[in-house]
């Protein structure tokens, strides 16, 4: 008993560690809460949230309202069942009985008043509206035996983890919301590496748990340690389940499961520290995110924000993400799996959010084996992240994404590419840290047959780009077999040490794009074909401005006019073919 207690004060002690960390400004407030319209109440974004008729307005495609959801007015509290919100106190068996009470009763609201709620998984039911009150924290248990290993899918692959601390399956009509905050305690669940830490962290931190064969990682038990072998990358290629019991503390769980759900209603708390991905709805139909502060460390191993995977009608508006991996993130299943589900994620609006820290703002894959399209973003702020608009996807994961409409983004201070198409993704992260190798692909010239297992992605339109400081503005890169296709840059101001390069890409357009670059040419153009540039400007200095090199580029269309001496300006590999490239 004593151990626990120990264990759980350590535990304490890293959640108000990580609650003062930079919290990101304009998130939720009181004020703004009467001023959204909600079912059961939550905090906005300031008073400039979107309203919901406003997230509707000037979407590409058609696609059906949102259904929302609705609960009769009956409502309980947590503290009915004997909740006690001391922080230390498990409540598991109160939150059982209260939503099961709720549900007897036809639905309704369960709600969690003010106080620190600590307590095992929370499994939702239909027709439930769990509303955490301001003040109120839930706090998720670090006790490993309280998740046991279900079969489930992550990484968009079918495999064993362990169970959500929020969790709910083949639900219909289902809300989270409110202002408080739910935590999922996940420093008991990452392996952490010696040069993340001080040398004082490091030493209290290793009171608890075991180290790597080197000293150099911790993890929180023998089994994590066990699962961490460099073929077990997330998800172990085991066969039984005794082999995943094996090393069950290494299968961290995502914060927030929702799998085969309709009308669902995510409204106001903070979500936060979650032990692999925040939030994951999984196959579900007619999904609202709004006003939510999505948050995790810096240092999270797979610490996404939101993956919205295989996903059909969904609203995604007025949220706040602060987190270790890709923050905005749609996905459909992986590689076989994935073709196999063949549910893509498609008709969703993305509006009115910000993003702090994270691996990619707005994100598309890599696991996109189902496909990806329909999709709207607009009016979004990346500060930080390692990339803004990224999709990547490899070989092997077939799949096809295809009309995205994307405006009114802006960027700042980004660590490598603002937009970024790559399709020879491998799985690292863009910014590596001083104990990482970059075990990166080399790039095959030679075309590979086409086949199911075949990445395509095509039709994408931005407009109204603003970037102000990146290490690169734009990479565009397909494959040689199949190359990216007719992507639009339109209106953009792009300030970067590098340019915009295009690779194996076809039916490129950039339109009245500025491109301010430290050094190297504004535009790079490799065996890409019908490129249409129009509009292009640059430093006046800039020579060249543009380079097209490579043996299968061909129909690259310039403009006289957006050149001073286009002889100069315009460097043409000796590989290219005869009139590969002209200047109108």
């Amino acid at each position: 008993m004593m151990k626990n207690r120990v264990l759980l004060a350590i535990g304490m002690a890293g959640l108000v560690q990580f609650s003062c960390q930079r919290q990101p400004t304009g998130v939720a407030t009181p004020a703004a809460a009467a001023a959204s319209q909600t079912t059961g109440g939550s905090a906005g974004v300031g008073k400039d949230a979107l309203t919901l008729e406003q997230v509707y307005q000037g979407i590409e495609f058609n696609m059906p309202r949102v259904q929302e959801t609705s609960f009769p007015a009956y409502k309980v509290s947590i503290t009915q069942f004997g909740a006690v919100g001391d922080g230390i106190t498990k409540n598991t068996q109160a939150f059982e009985k209260a939503i099961a009470e709720v549900a007897a009763k036809g639905g309704g609201t369960v709600v969690i008043p003010r106080g620190l709620w600590y307590t095992g998984p929370i499994v939702l039911k239909s027709n439930i509206n769990l509303h955490a009150e301001a003040g109120s924290m839930v706090i998720f248990s670090r006790d490993f035996e309280d998740y046991p290993l279900i079969k489930t899918s992550f990484e968009g692959l079918n495999t064993y983890r362990c169970q959500s601390p929020i969790s709910g399956n083949n639900l219909e009509n289902v809300a989270i919301t409110g202002s408080g905050t739910f935590d999922g305690n996940g420093d008991a669940w990452r392996p952490v590496k010696k040069s993340k830490m001080t040398d004082a962290q490091w030493k209290n931190l290793t009171k608890t748990g075991v180290l790597s064969e080197d000293g150099k990682t911790w993890y929180p038990s023998e089994k994590s340690k066990k699962g961490d072998g460099k073929d077990n990358f997330n998800v172990p290629n085991f066969k039984t389940k005794e082999e995943f019991e094996a090393v069950k503390d290494y299968l961290r769980p995502v914060l927030l499961s929702l799998v085969n759900c309709n009308r669902v209603l995510l409204d106001g708390p903070t979500f936060q520290n979650s032990p692999a991905w925040n939030l994951h709805p999984l196959m579900c139909q007619n999904v609202i995110l709004r006003n939510l502060n999505v948050r995790n460390p810096w240092y999270s191993q797979n610490g996404d924000g939101l993956d919205l995977e295989s996903c059909k009608n969904s609203l995604v508006y007025n949220n706040t993400f602060d987190v270790g991996d890709d923050a905005i993130c749609f996905k459909s299943g992986k590689d076989k799996d994935g073709r196999d589900r063949g549910i893509p994620t498609e008709n969703a609006i993305v509006k009115n959010n910000v993003v702090y820290h994270g691996h990619g703002g707005f994100v598309v894959g890599s696991e996109m084996s189902g496909g990806v399209k329909n999709i709207h973003v607009s009016n979004c702020t990346f500060m930080g992240t390692d990339i803004g608009l990224r999709f990547k996807s490899t070989r092997g994961r077939g799949g096809v994404v295809e009309n995205i409409w994307i405006s009114n983004i802006d960027m700042i201070n980004i660590p490598t590419q603002a937009i970024s198409f790559n399709l020879f993704y491998g799985g690292n992260s863009p910014v590596l840290e001083e104990d990482q190798k970059a075990s990166t692909e080399a790039r095959v010239e030679k075309q590979v047959p086409v086949t199911e297992e075949t990445p395509s992605f095509k039709n994408i339109w931005m407009r109204d780009i603003t970037v102000s400081g990146a290490d690169e503005a734009v990479a565009l890169q397909g494959l040689p077999e199949m190359n990216l296709q007719n992507v639009s840059i339109e209106n953009a101001f792009l300030k970067a040490k590098k340019g915009i390069t295009a690779v194996d890409a076809t039916g490129i357009t950039l339109k009245n794009v500025k491109v301010l670059t430290d050094k190297g040419p504004a535009l790079t153009i490799y065996n890409s074909k019908n490129v249409n540039v129009q509009g292009l400007t640059y430093k006046d200095s800039q020579e060249p401005a543009v380079k097209v090199l490579g043996p299968l580029t061909q129909n690259v269309k310039l403009q006289n006019k957006d050149f001073k001496n286009s002889a100069t300006q315009i460097s043409q590999g000796k590989d290219l073919k005869k009139a590969a490239v002209s200047v109108q």
